[in-house]
Parts: C-alpha cells; sequence; structure tokens
C-alpha cells in the first residue's frame, strides 16, 4: 500500500493539476496517468504466525578459578571483546614458580644421569682400567714366584722360617685378589652400563618429568582464559582479592551470531522445520529485518505452558565494534503455523486501503489504449513482499503498485517502464 508518492515530485504533481483543470473545464480528457505496475502471481504459501522471543548468546560461559590464589591482573572490563585463549586474570605465582625451577633443574640432573649411561664407558676410561688390570696382573706374577721361592726354600733347604714363607704366600693371594678384581673393573667397562641401570634412569627421569609437568599444568590454571571468542558480560573479582578454587572470575558470552529463543505452541511446533530460513524483526531496530535459520526444536515442552523452545540462529551485525544484537533484547520471528496452499499474490503496494474494503486496480487493455477498474479484494497471508488477495483478480493479471491512490476508476493509464529513473516526473 503507498502512503507516499516516491515517483513523482511536488513540481510535477502542480505541473499536471495545471494541465489537467484547465482540460477538464474545456470538456476534454485529461492525459494518461504514469503507473508502474507488476503482474499477479500464483504460487504455495504457507500460513505463519509472529512468535516473540528473546536474543541469547550462541555461547556463554561463567570463567572459574581452579585454584586458590590472589588476583594480580584482570586484563578486560565488561563489554570488551575477547579472543579465543585470551588472558582474561591473572593470579599471584611466584611460589610455584620457586618450586616449578626446582623441579626442572632436578629433571636436568636426571637427564645427564641417563645420558651418562646411554652414552656407556669413555674410551679414555677404558684405557686407565686396562692399566691397572696389567699393572695388577704383572704385581700377581712376581708375587707368585716369589711365593714359590719362599715355599722352596722352607720346605727343601730349611734356611728360611715359617713366618716368612707365610708373608709371601699371603702377599701372593692378595696379589692375585687384586688383578680379578681389576680386570672385572675392565670387563665390565668394556661391557658398559647394565640394561637394567638404564632403565632405572630412565624412570627416575619420567618421574621428575612428571613432577615438572604437574607444576607447570597448576601454573597455567593461574591464569585465567577464555576457550572462544566473545564478549565480556561480567566481572565477578578485581585485582587485589582472593579468588578460591571452583569460584567465578568472569562470564563470557559469544555474540558473533545469537539465537533468537520463542516459546512455540504444541499445536503450531509439527509445521515448524529445522534448517528453515525465516525474518527475524528485534523490537530495538523495527526498521532493520535480520534474516534466520531455524537452528533447533527442544523435544521437551515446558509443562505448564505447553510450548517448545525453538532456536532462531541470527548471524550479528557490528556497528563501531559492538555487536548490534545484544543478550536479553526481544523480537518478532515468523514461523509456519499450517499447511501449505497455493494462492493469489500482489506486492503490498497494489493494495489501496480508506474505503469499505480493500481493493487494488486492475490494467485493462483496449484497442484505444489501458485504463484501470477497481476490484475489491480480501487480504490473507503475507509472503514477505507480496500479500495473498481473495477476488476478481486471476494470475497473469496486472495491478498498479505506483500511482495507485490517484486513480479513478475508468482513468486512462500509461506504465513507466522498470527501466526508467525512480524520480520519473521530478
Amino acid at each position: 500500500m503507498n502512503t507516499t508518492y516516491p515517483y513523482f515530485s511536488l513540481a510535477s504533481i502542480v505541473l499536471t493539476l495545471a494541465i489537467v483543470l484547465p482540460l477538464q473545464a474545456q470538456g476534454k480528457a485529461a492525459p494518461p496517468a504514469p503507473v508502474r505496475t507488476a503482474v499477479v502471481q500464483q504460487k504455495e504459501i504457507a500460513t505463519q504466525k509472529p512468535f516473540v522471543g528473546t536474543v541469547r548468546p550462541t555461547q556463554q560461559a561463567i570463567l572459574g578459578s581452579a585454584v586458590d590464589g590472589r588476583v594480580i591482573e584482570f586484563n578486560y572490563e565488561e563489554g570488551d571483546r575477547v579472543e579465543n585463549g585470551a588472558a582474561i586474570a591473572q593470579l599471584l605465582t611466584q611460589t610455584i614458580n620457586l618450586q616449578w625451577e626446582a623441579a626442572k633443574a632436578e629433571l636436568n640432573v636426571r637427564k645427564a644421569e641417563l645420558e651418562e649411561l646411554e652414552n656407556g664407558t669413555r674410551p679414555e676410561e677404558i684405557e686407565q682400567m686396562k692399566a691397572r688390570m696389567l699393572a695388577a696382573e704383572a704385581r700377581k706374577r712376581y708375587l707368585e714366584l716369589r711365593r714359590k721361592r719362599a715355599e722352596d726354600l722352607y720346605n727343601n733347604q730349611k734356611v728360611t722360617s715359617a713366618e716368612v714363607r707365610d708373608e709371601a704366600v699371603s702377599a701372593a693371594d692378595a696379589a692375585i685378589q687384586a688383578y680379578l678384581e681389576a680386570k672385572a673393573a675392565y670387563d665390565l667397562g668394556v661391557a658398559g652400563p647394565r640394561a637394567e641401570q638404564i632403565a632405572q634412569a630412565k624412570a627416575r627421569v619420567a618421574m621428575q618429568q612428571a613432577v615438572t609437568n604437574e607444576l607447570e599444568d597448576r601454573i597455567k590454571k593461574y591464569t585465567i582464559r577464555t576457550r572462544f571468542d566473545g564478549y565480556i558480560v561480567k566481572k565477578a573479582t578485581e585485582v587485589g582479592a582472593w579468588a578460591s578454587a571452583g569460584g567465578p572470575i568472569a562470564e563470557v558470552a559469544h555474540l558473533d551470531s545469537v539465537d533468537l529463543v520463542a516459546n512455540v505452541p504444541e499445536q503450531d511446533i509439527p509445521y515448524v522445520q529445522v534448517g528453515r530460513e525465516v525474518t527475524v524483526v528485534v523490537f530495538a531496530y523495527k526498521d532493520k529485518p535480520f534474516k534466520g535459520t531455524v537452528f533447533s526444536i527442544n523435544p521437551s515442552a515446558d509443562v505448564r505452558s505447553r510450548t517448545f523452545p525453538v532456536k532462531i540462529r541470527v548471524k550479528n551485525e557490528m556497528v563501531d565494534g559492538k555487536p548490534m544484537l545484544k543478550s536479553g533484547m526481544m523480537g518478532n520471528v515468523l514461523l509456519q503455523a499450517g499447511e501449505r496452499k497455493t494462492a493469489t499474490l500482489v506486492p503490498k503496494d497494489a493494495i489501496v486501503l480508506g474505503g469499505a474494503a480493500p481493493m487494488l486496480y486492475v490494467v485493462v487493455k483496449s484497442a484505444d489504449g489501458m485504463t484501470v477498474k477497481p476490484v475489491a479484494v480480501k487480504v490473507g497471508e503475507a509472503d514477505e513482499s507480496l500479500i495473498e488477495v481473495i477476488g476478481e483478480v486471476q494470475p497473469g493479471d496486472q495491478v498498479v503498485t505506483r500511482g495507485n491512490e490517484r486513480l479513478r476508476p475508468g482513468q486512462a493509464i500509461t506504465i513507466i517502464p522498470p527501466t526508467e529513473s525512480q524520480s520519473v516526473g521530478s
């Protein structure tokens, strides 16, 4: 329905009247009125109903502290945007940092011990052990010969004492043991560390690594981070406050896309389909409709109202870096609430109101040109810019959509082509 005259300026209207009134006074016909027209359509539409809903974030989380500690930093204010992984707040970590440094130092010691075992005995150490073994072997041979001489002098020639013989025997036995010890040390050096020793060293490294990791993980918990993009909608603490494990720090809401949650009665739920595109009008922006998609239907109804929560997902728009649609806003959404039917549709601008009933002008073509006739109609369901009409209107008819409020029955018209300037007559 037209309420303004967008295609004709005041000057053109005055000029038309200046031409038409003298012609009428002389009994002459007025020139054809310039109008725009559209073709009547016929297509399937569905009954739609408006449902009131509330804007909700698609994600919302209360960030809490996993450990006890003093808040020393709070990096954002309410309304600030935060990115995924951003550090919202920091707790004091001086004591645990010292423990972590000590644990890392101990880990380095354990790793060095393991590396020493895995590398085996150095060649220089093996040469040193070999030299000791050869020296022990030489001393053993010398003392064995000395013992043999002492025994011969004592047993056969009777020229030495038992004490001298016993001393020689004892020295030879000690030399043998010293040689065996040196040889065993050399053999161990050549063989290298046992597998069991390396396994024990690896276990000690793993144990210390676990201690270090545990402290490092605890340090991370002293930094409170968000796990998705969003906006700080609530601060629950301040710098200097004590944060308890499990206590709230801040609340973050994701508003890049939002959900309009509407409660739909059970009799209308069978006609709501997930994935269908719908139009959302938020009360704060009545002149700016948003496109949305039915995202989900909660299968559990409110037992008191017998309504089912339906989420309509809407992509938010940013103005000066802030989201237009904010949590808690209210709006309407048109949802299908009946079976689909075939209807006759015209543009809403074709309907003329103000009389006893809605009407529209249908173009009548003849050999003398084009005129219009008024047709009374009943209006039905709306389908975006089109509306259902019931009356003597057929698909394919032309109806006037611009200039119709100035027309009279039977008046001659001329149709302005769609390609002409929108300011015709100005």
